[in-house]
């Protein structure tokens, strides 16, 4: 691990309290921004965010006691990878790769967006690695597939077909924030689309990585499966097409692929919800910390 002061370029948003650091395991160097002391909390970042996005959520988990971890993912933020392939299970061996170099043993995981494809995979293939999981604006992996979520994968074709340099702003529209954010705040998530690595990532992240993990949830591979690690599902209300009544038709039935499963929904908050109600966020994630751990 390098703890040295380092240039970083572009410049790392502003966020007081965090510490910052790279983490050389073979073939990445990725960035971690960290908060607190206490019980490890890992933070995964969807897209096209970084670990900035938690910079709100962290100090909060902070403040009661966890040790918060926000990686850049590989292919985002200020992460520097040697090779720039990428395939279904890529971040998934970097992350574990990052447990161990940090020696995380066991962790709470709360993943967002594209994060939770690696959360996910973490928590069906290593079970013994996390605590308990908290996956926001995603459905769980044992879902059965309806026409009434196609709206939801809308904003997929430009990313697919993503040309080096095109704008990503319209990502932050009031379709998928119910709070408008302000252009500070959209420059701050998208700085590292400046660098031709992350901009290029674009394209294989989601040709290569989100493509392949939705089809094996289409052809119902986790409904195979058990879900062993006690898991929050939390969406906001305004995340459509996703509402409370189509997700009980989706995910009927949830005891028969998961141990414990829970859903948990947010107002005035929609796919962007770490930004729209980060203080619920944390109120959330904590409270189901502390009711696992209670039984």
């Amino acid at each position: 691990m390098s703890t040295s002061i380092i240039a970083w370029s572009p410049p790392l948003p502003v966020a007081p309290g965090f510490d910052h650091v790279v983490v050389e395991t073979p073939g990445l160097r990725t960035h971690v921004a960290a908060i607190g002391t206490g019980e490890p909390v890992v933070l995964l970042h969807g897209f096209p965010e970084h670990w900035w996005q938690w910079h709100v959520v962290a100090p909060l988990i902070a403040d009661a006691g966890y040790r918060i971890i926000c990686p850049d993912l590989r292919g985002a933020g200020w992460t520097v990878a040697e090779d720039p392939s990428i395939d279904r299970e890529t971040r998934l061996r970097d992350l574990l790769a990052l447990f161990d170099a940090l020696r995380i043993e066991r962790a709470h995981l709360v993943s967002h967006d594209m994060g939770v494809i690696t959360a996910m995979q973490l928590t069906y293939d290593h079970p013994e690695r996390i605590r308990t999981a908290v996956q926001l604006s995603v459905w769980p992996g044992f879902l059965t597939l309806s026409p009434r979520l196609y709206p939801a994968f809308q904003h997929l074709p430009p990313l697919i077909w993503h040309r080096p340099g095109a704008s990503l702003r319209g990502i932050f529209s009031e379709r998928y924030a119910a709070r408008p954010m302000s252009e500070a705040t959209v420059d701050a998530h998208l700085a590292p689309m400046g660098r031709p690595d992350i901009d290029g990532a674009v394209r294989p992240l989601c040709r290569r990585m989100l493509l392949p993990e939705a089809m094996r949830m289409v052809r119902g591979v986790y409904r195979r499966r058990r879900l062993t690690v006690p898991t929050l599902v939390v969406f906001g209300r305004h995340d459509h097409p996703t509402t409370e009544e189509l997700m009980g038709r989706i995910c009927r039935d949830p005891e028969r692929y998961a141990d414990r499963v829970e859903f948990a929904y947010v107002d005035d908050a929609a796919h962007f919800i770490t930004d729209d109600a980060p203080s619920a966020v944390a109120d959330l994630a904590l409270d189901w910390f502390r009711r696992v751990r209670a039984g």
